[in-house]
């Protein structure tokens, strides 16, 4: 059973939520800040985190950063009444994987959740499959339809990054972080030469398509 971690200082929200995440299949464990958060996931490991952001003393977006800090792939869902551009890219450049705006639809919450779970088990497999597509961590190959695709490091990782979390947003300054070293000069406009060179490439594909999200970044949409 999947545990799960819901941050919200509203308990009536709070309880409702577990209540319904346990009615579900999940085993949902509610805390009403980040400092009792923390408390939780010391004592036992947790599949996903649901999160608010304005709360009482350490708010989520400080609460998402350390919790990135010290695992980079849990799953890590912000619940929230700010609705603005701002608050998601922040949300989003810090390493969330999903953003849901009070009041929520617990069903739609429900579903996703269960993306966001099989996205986490995608990673931890290390092979994706997309129809007729088979991309491969380890042997770092991309090959569709049973020919081989030549990419170069770069251009794998960052196409395995978006087609492992399919409609989610990332922005240049998120793939320049992880995909370029520390000490570059490049400028993030490079990540936009290499979206054009894995369009090229995948052209003929149509399985997924990489699209541009104007303001923020890139995103693959699976067909």
């Amino acid at each position: 059973m999947f545990k799960l971690l819901v941050v919200e200082d509203d308990r009536d929200l709070n309880r409702a939520v577990c209540a319904f995440l346990k009615q579900s299949g999940y085993d949902a464990v509610g805390c009403p800040d980040a400092g009792s958060a923390f408390d939780a996931m010391y004592g036992s490991p947790f599949d996903l985190i649901v999160s608010d952001i304005m709360m009482p003393g350490i708010d989520g977006y400080e609460f998402a950063k350390t919790v990135r800090s010290l695992n980079e792939e849990i799953p890590i869902l912000f619940m929230t009444a700010r609705d603005d551009i701002a608050s998601k890219q922040r949300g989003f450049r810090l390493g969330i994987d999903d953003y849901m705006v009070k009041p929520i639809d617990l069903d739609e919450l429900l579903l996703r959740i269960g993306a966001l779970l099989r996205r986490a088990r995608i990673a931890a497999s290390r092979k994706l499959e997309i129809g007729s597509l088979r991309l491969d961590m380890d042997q770092r190959t991309a090959v569709w339809d049973g020919q081989e695709i030549p990419l170069t490091a770069r251009e794998f990782n960052i196409l395995y990054k978006l087609l492992s979390y399919p409609g989610k947003t990332f922005t240049r300054s998120q793939l320049m972080d992880e995909f370029w070293d520390v000490e570059t000069n490049t400028t993030p406009r490079a990540v936009d030469v290499y979206m054009t060179k894995l369009r090229g490439k995948f052209e003929n594909c149509p399985e997924f398509e990489i699209k541009t999200v104007h303001g923020l970044g890139y995103k693959a949409v699976v067909k």
